[in-house]
Order: C-alpha cells, then sequence, then structure tokens
C-alpha cells in the first residue's frame, strides 16, 4: 500500500470512544519533552514525580495526564534511571487511589528520542509489579502536523508532497539520527539487531480502514511477549479505531505499552482535534504590564526562519547568547548578567527574544553532544528564570522541546499545571501553572520542529493582541 492508493476513511466519532473509556485505565504518558501536549486540552501536566503529585492528578478526574520527564536531553543511563523513578511512583500512586494504569511514552514524531530504551524500562517496571507485557504499540503519527504513517512508513506532510522521514533534517539529529523511514525497519536499526524487522507487526491503514473493530481486536488478542506493533494513521479517525480495539483488549486483560506521537494521545483519552483558544478566554490568561519573552534553543531550520518571518513582521528585541562564550568558563559568567539585565529592561518596552546563537555547535559523539545542549540550555534557562524574578511579562514562549522543558522546571518553577488548548490549530500549547511562583503566568510550549514559516509571528500576534 502506498500513500496514493489508500482506501477511504473509516468514520469513528470520539464519543464512541469516550462510551469504551468507562473504566478503562487511566492513561500516564511520561513525555520525554513537553511539545507533546499540544494536541490536547484540560488535562493535567506534572513536572515532579512524587507520589503525592501523581496522586493529585489521579484524583482531577481525567482520562488521562502528562509527567513531563525530559528523557530526550538526558544520557542513555539517565534516562533510564528517570523513566524507572517515574513509573514505580506512578504504580504507588495508582494502588494508593485504587486506579489502574496504562502507560505511555509519549515520544518526537520525526523519530528522535530513546527507543527501545523507555519502552524497555516501562515494561521492567510494570513485570515488576507482576503484569505481562503482551505488546509495544509503535504510533508516531502528529496528524496536525503531517507526520503521518502509511504501509508501516513514516512520512512528512510538506508542500511538494510526502517525504519519507529519513530524508528530512530530523533524520541528521546529532543524538538521535536514523537511517530507515520503515518503522519496522527503524526498530531494527534502533535496537541495534535486537528486535528484528521481521518480528514487528503491522496494523496497516487497509486493515484499519476496511476491518471491524472485532477485525482489529483479533489482531491485538494475537500480540503476546512484548511485540512491537507499528500503527498506521493517516486521520484521527484511524488511530481511534485502533484505540478502540486496545481498549477492549485491555478490558479482557491485555497490557500494552505505548510509545507514541501527540495524536494517539488524544484519540486514547477522548478527545477530539479542537479550535484554538478564543480571543476572550486568552484575554483573561495573559495580563500583565510588561510584553512577552520568547525562549529560543531549537536550532532547526524551521525555527530560524520563523524567527525571520517574525522580525518582519513587528519589532523586538533580542538578547542573544553566545554559545562559544557559554561553554567558555572564562567570560561565562559576564555574559549571562549582561544578558539578563538587558532583557530585564526591554521588557518594559518591547517583546524580547531570548535565543542561542544560530551557529549550532556538535561534539565529538552522541555524548558530547548531549553534554552540550545541557550546558548551553542551563544558561538560557538561568538567564530566563533570571529575568522573569526580575521583571514578571506577561507571558512566556519556550521555542524548542528541551528548551520549553528547562524553562518550565527551572526558569519558572512548575510543578503542576494544566493543559488548556493550543494557540494554532493542533500545536503549540498553553499551560496554565497551577502551583509555584509562575502560578496564573501563562507558559506557551512551542515545539522547534512544527508549524509554517508565520507560525511564529502568528502566536506572538494572539498572544502581544491578548
Amino acid at each position: 500500500m502506498t500513500p496514493g492508493t489508500l482506501p477511504p476513511v473509516r468514520g469513528v466519532p470520539v464519543e464512541q470512544v469516550r462510551r469504551a473509556l468507562a473504566g478503562a485505565r487511566q492513561v500516564a504518558v511520561l513525555d520525554d519533552d513537553p511539545t507533546g501536549t499540544q494536541t490536547v486540552r484540560e488535562l493535567p501536566v506534572l513536572t515532579r514525580w512524587t507520589v503525592e503529585d501523581i496522586r493529585w492528578a489521579l484524583r482531577q478526574g481525567t482520562a488521562g495526564f502528562y509527567v513531563l520527564t525530559n528523557t530526550r536531553s538526558l544520557s542513555p543511563e539517565d534516562a533510564a534511571a528517570r523513566d524507572r523513578e517515574v513509573a514505580e511512583a506512578c504504580l504507588v500512586a495508582a494502588e494508593q487511589e485504587n486506579v489502574r494504569l496504562a502507560f505511555a511514552s509519549r515520544s518526537d514524531s520525526t523519530l528522535r528520542g530513546h527507543f527501545p530504551l523507555e519502552t524497555d524500562v516501562l515494561g521492567d517496571v510494570v513485570s515488576r509489579h507482576g503484569a505481562t507485557v503482551d505488546g509495544v504499540l509503535l504510533a508516531p503519527a502528529y496528524v496536525d502536523a503531517g507526520r503521518v504513517t502509511i504501509g508501516g512508513t513514516h512520512w512528512l506532510r510538506s508542500a511538494g508532497g510526502l517525504v519519507p522521514v529519513a530524508e528530512s533534517e530530523f533524520a541528521r539529529d546529532a543524538s538521535f539520527g536514523y537511517r530507515s523511514s520503515k518503522l519496522s525497519e527503524w526498530v531494527e536499526e534502533k535496537s541495534a539487531g535486537r528486535i528484528p524487522r521481521g518480528e514487528v507487526a503491522e496494523l496497516t491503514l487497509d486493515v484499519i480502514r476496511t476491518g471491524t473493530d472485532g477485525t482489529l481486536r483479533a489482531r491485538l488478542d494475537d500480540v503476546r511477549n512484548g511485540r512491537v506493533v507499528v500503527l498506521d494513521a493517516d486521520e484521527d479517525d484511524d488511530l481511534r479505531a485502533s484505540v478502540l480495539a486496545i481498549l477492549a483488549a485491555e478490558q479482557d486483560g491485555k497490557t500494552f505499552l505505548y510509545r507514541v506521537g501527540p495524536s494517539f494521545v488524544r484519540a486514547r483519552v477522548g478527545q477530539e482535534a479542537q479550535p484554538p483558544i478564543d480571543d476572550g478566554t486568552l484575554a483573561r490568561l495573559v495580563e500583565g504590564d510588561a510584553h512577552g519573552l520568547v525562549i529560543v534553543g531549537s536550532h532547526v531550520g524551521l525555527t530560524s526562519r520563523q524567527l525571520e518571518h517574525l522580525a518582519v513582521r513587528r519589532r523586538f528585541t533580542t538578547v542573544e547568547l553566545d554559545v562559544p562564550t557559554i561553554l567558555d568558563d572564562r567570560r561565562s559568567e559576564r555574559h549571562l548578567r549582561d544578558a539578563v539585565t538587558a532583557a530585564t529592561t526591554a521588557l518594559a518596552e518591547s517583546l524580547v527574544v531570548l535565543r542561542t546563537s544560530r551557529t549550532l555547535v556538535t561534539g565529538r559523539d552522541e555524548a558530547h553532544s548531549l553534554e552540550i545542549a545541557r550546558r548551553v540550555s542551563a544558561a538560557l534557562t538561568r538567564v530566563a528564570g533570571e529575568t522573569v524574578a526580575a521583571r514578571r511579562p506577561s507571558y512566556v514562549v519556550g521555542k524548542g522541546g528541551i528548551t520549553s522543558s528547562d524553562v518550565a522546571t527551572e526558569s519558572l518553577g512548575i510543578d503542576r499545571a494544566w493543559i488548556r488548548g493550543s494557540l494554532l490549530p493542533g500545536i503549540v500549547s498553553l499551560w496554565e501553572p497551577a502551583s509555584g511562583p509562575a502560578r496564573g503566568l501563562p507558559y506557551i510550549v512551542f515545539a522547534g520542529n512544527v508549524g509554517g514559516e508565520t507560525s511564529l509571528a502568528d502566536v506572538i500576534d494572539r498572544l502581544e493582541k491578548a
């Protein structure tokens, strides 16, 4: 099956999924950066994972909740330790609240992240608590942003048509690069051959769209021993059809782990694509006598082009952190203090864009590249936090996955928040902190790799107007 020969979509109303959620397991979404929240609304999100924090989330009565692990920014060893810690806390909290859990490892829709490490760790924790993992469901689709899986191959939708993901700039990522667009081959590649492509099952669109709920359920009944199953998805209806079969199988005792992009979570919690937050609601959320602060750490080409379009559309003050200076212990401290002063002063008069220099500095290997990324992110979030403490802006935008996570936890001290919705259709999430020093300060999570070239300018226009 190719993208040009798809069977007609089989409509699956979201109300059907909501009915199936009665008595279903709540889903704990371990998000490896905060951008996975942009497809949902009115769900809790945690940046800490004490048992009491997780119990708070479980008591909110939602179909699921997010825990921001930020593991994409960590070494494999640290990512595994954090996932284990979070999963253990989730299961303890669930037992105390008498709740059954399913686990989703939410990661990048362009396939960057620690796989299969994260699902391996979750499977080990689940097994230690007495359950057997029957399957790992791989569903990286992000329909709103044009990342879709067809015929077991993952694609990016562009102006020129569908492009195999391995031919995109994302596949050349310094830390998580890859060669394969066919997901069974990608699983073999990322597992270094431990999971052969021939052992990866596929639930393709010809089955999802032409079969029945019973057909899909029968396919899942045959999954055993932690087998990886690739789920095709080109529309939300495709994911909802799969979710109905998953929920039915789980009700009968099957245990799955989900390794997914943003769209699967929306289907799994019984939500559908919603329009962006309306102007009236946005005006109530955005208050204050200063302008906004935009913090940019992403280095993908799209982010650079978005900044160029923002500069054409409106005046703003740029405060740039020079990466080589950050990495120079002799000059770094003075450089960061000067940046805080410049940003704080400028907020009274204009929008401020705090960013790192655009020249990408990579290390000699994956571990060194991650270490450089952490040092740069620490400098950026320090300057952001000291700026916000000195003069509270009307809103804060975090641009880039690792950046937006570190800004939430380090700069703003957010521990519990509510996802209020998106600022553009299906992308760019707005959080309302529920506690801590940033309580009530709108925080906008803007991935580095989503939207069009004017999307950042469009978001800032809405926020500045509010």
